[in-house]
């Protein structure tokens, strides 16, 4: 494995990330990502669930899931210099883990592609 995922924790890095609108949607998560402001190399990344997802037992559920797939996932694919936020949506709690690993893997892929500009 690679080095700690630091955290994201204060709502205005939230909505930062957010902004940046850069994102790629799963079956279980929305994954959104944008560049560190502090020019650092460092992975940092935060987790959310609102009440859509369901109760407390189920939103913590869903964010521990999450939490557990970003750790597997992230350092070894997740673009330095990055924070990710990983949105649990109702399924999360409930579908495959070996599912949500691989539509992460997938997500952090495509979410780190470059791609040309439209005219």
């Amino acid at each position: 494995m690679g080095q700690p995922l630091g955290r994201l924790k204060r709502r205005e890095d939230f909505l930062r990330v957010a902004a940046a609108r850069k994102k790629r949607v799963a079956n279980g998560f929305v994954l959104q990502a944008c560049a560190s402001p502090d020019n650092s190399d460092d992975l940092r990344v935060g987790f959310t669930a609102s009440r859509k997802v369901g109760g407390a037992v189920d939103r913590n559920r869903t964010k521990r899931r999450l939490r557990v797939a970003a750790a597997r996932v992230l350092p070894e694919l997740g673009k330095p210099g990055t924070d990710y936020v990983l949105i649990g949506r109702r399924d999360t709690a409930t579908m495959p883990f070996a599912t949500l690993e691989s539509d992460l893997r997938r997500a952090v892929a495509k979410i780190s592609e470059v791609r040309p500009k439209q005219k």
